[in-house]
């Protein structure tokens, strides 16, 4: 009998964007006058998606994930190229997830239905806020208008939809956000990912933080706006299956990123792109190239977007597993940790199961609520 291929996530980096936030530190480049090196990238990313097929072997596709940048700005038949590519280089799986990022500007909207007919299945908008005050702050180029005529159309046109939202804006209240919140989730989305504003280093908000300029609310309020979302969300019928993201049952959870939080292989294509893939039994990252004429030209000299793989150690593969295992509630095995001489009876695991930070469980490794509150801390302690 012939054991199923192992499954396979596939990432496509579009880096175009319309505006640059402030508060974004993603690879992202100004979509303006752009059409023949957006035609190559599209060319590129195929290549490239086919010479990773040549060393991950036969897998089965669970999920294809476009995010950006701004992907809903790619054209329509240059999402249904890359689709048909990864479908052809793997075996889909018959629930195949295909999701793509979009922002609700009215110019993209209008392009819902077409991305639909193209193949893609779940959209992400990110919805970001419904207040026109909250979205200036952000930098975002739709106002709250603009946003709930895109939810109506993306509500329509995708059979399965997820929102973006920011909180812990400053002067959110928790009661203003509270009501935010319950207004977006009245458009249908089966899934929510909120946001707590976090400053990035080298952003416009960082600049604007360092000079005085911009304060963050303490963390006593961002606590309460925390707490707040919760109880919103699972009022509403969702859990939090992980630190940031909640769904409206297990279906309505996103596949692609738990192929991250589970630790199986993905690929990633397009301008600064990682991937991880198991290649003659030893996980490998990679990571493209981020200039988009240097991945465009290391795509066409070398066929990947990469320049090598890079073998990750068994602490190394260890390390990442606790960093995104714990994100979920099942967590990770001791087994998938044994390399960094982690286990039930080791000090730090007491110490934190004891502060009520992690479960107390002998077979695997996991975070209270508590401690995925405060999961930063928690990787700290066990991987000092």
């Amino acid at each position: 009998m012939t054991r199923p291929a192992r499954p396979l996530g596939v990432y496509v980096h579009w880096p175009y964007c319309a505006r640059i936030c402030p508060y974004c530190d993603f690879n992202v480049y100004r979509d303006r006058g752009r059409a023949d090196e957006q035609s190559a990238l599209v060319g590129a990313i195929i290549d490239d998606l086919t010479a990773q097929a040549a060393l991950t072997g036969p897998r089965t596709l669970v999920s294809v994930f476009f995010g950006g940048g701004t992907p809903s700005l790619m054209a329509p038949g240059a999402v249904a190229q890359v689709l048909d590519a990864a479908r052809r280089l793997w075996t889909p799986a018959p629930d195949l997830e295909v999701s793509l990022e979009a922002n609700p500007t009215d110019a993209e909207s209008r392009r819902f239905v077409a991305l639909a007919d193209a193949g893609v299945g779940r959209l992400s908008l990110g919805v970001q806020a419904l207040d026109d005050d909250a979205l200036a702050f952000l930098g975002r180029d739709h106002d709250a208008a603009a946003a709930r005529r895109a939810l109506e159309i993306a509500a329509k046109a995708f059979p399965r939809l997820s929102l973006d939202m920011i909180y812990a804006r400053p002067g959110q209240t928790p009661e203003a956000w509270g009501a935010e919140l319950r207004e977006a989730l009245s458009y249908g989305a089966e899934h929510v990912s909120p946001y707590q504003l976090t400053i990035e280093a080298g952003t416009a908000f960082d600049r604007a933080v360092r000079r005085g300029r911009l304060t963050p609310p303490d963390d006593e309020v961002g606590a309460a706006l925390y707490d707040t979302t919760q109880a919103v969300l699972e009022a509403a019928g969702f859990e939090a299956y992980e630190v940031s993201n909640h769904a409206r049952g297990e279906a309505a959870r996103s596949r692609h990123n738990l192929v991250y939080w589970q630790g199986l292989d993905y690929v990633g294509a397009g301008p600064g792109a990682h991937g991880r893939i198991t290649v003659e039994g030893v996980r490998c990252a990679t990571e493209a190239m981020a200039r988009l004429a240097d991945y465009i030209r290391q795509v066409a000299e070398s066929g990947r977007g990469f320049v090598d793989l890079e073998p990750l150690s068994p602490v190394a593969a260890a390390e990442e597993r606790v960093i995104s295992g714990l994100r979920i509630w099942p967590g990770v095995t001791f087994v998938e940790v044994a390399p960094l001489g982690l286990s039930p009876e080791h000090d730090r695991i007491k110490a934190l199961v004891g502060a009520g930070l992690l479960e107390e469980d002998n077979s695997r490794l996991r975070a209270t609520p508590a401690g995925r509150l405060l999961l930063d801390h928690v990787v700290r302690q066990l991987l000092v």
